[in-house]
C-alpha cells in the first residue's frame, strides 16, 4: 500500500507543478490584429459637470462610424485604489486601435473626426494624446 501511496503522490507533486509551471509562464506568440494603439484623455474645463462629460462621450461614439477605426472603447475614472502612480485628474479617455499608421493619419483628417472637434473642443480644457506600436 506503502507504494501505491507514494506513486500517487509523486504523480500528483509532479502534475501540479507542472501545472504550475504552465500557469505561470504562458507563451504569448500571436502577432497583434489591430497594433497601433491610439489613447486620448480629456480634462474637462467644467470638471464636476456631468453633462459636459456626457456629451464628449455622445461624441465620441460618433467616431464609430470611421471605418480606419478597428476598436474604440471609452471611458471615465475608474473608482479604483488610490496610489501615487495612478492619474484620476482627467474625466474621459477614448482608446482606438488601428491597424497601421497610415490608417490612424486618415482618421486625424476625417470629417466626422473634425466635427466631433468642432462640437466638443469647448468642453474640454486639456487633451493628452499617447500612441503606441505593438513591439
Amino acid at each position: 500500500m506503502k507504494n501505491t501511496r507514494r506513486t500517487f503522490l509523486a504523480s500528483s507533486l509532479t502534475l501540479a507543478a507542472g501545472t504550475a509551471v504552465t500557469m505561470a509562464a504562458p507563451v504569448h506568440t500571436e502577432k497583434a490584429k489591430y497594433p497601433l494603439v491610439h489613447h486620448v484623455f480629456f480634462w474637462l474645463k467644467n470638471p464636476g459637470s456631468v453633462a459636459d462629460r456626457d456629451k464628449i462621450i455622445a461624441g465620441l461614439k460618433t467616431l464609430r462610424k470611421i471605418e480606419a477605426i478597428k476598436e474604440l472603447r471609452i471611458g471615465i475614472v475608474a473608482n479604483t485604489e488610490k496610489r501615487d502612480v495612478v492619474d484620476q485628474s482627467w474625466a474621459v479617455s477614448e482608446l482606438m486601435f488601428f491597424e497601421n499608421e497610415k490608417d490612424q493619419a486618415s482618421y486625424q483628417t476625417h470629417p466626422i473626426h473634425q466635427q466631433f472637434i468642432k462640437d466638443c473642443s469647448a468642453l474640454w480644457d486639456k487633451v493628452v494624446v499617447y500612441d503606441a506600436i505593438d513591439v
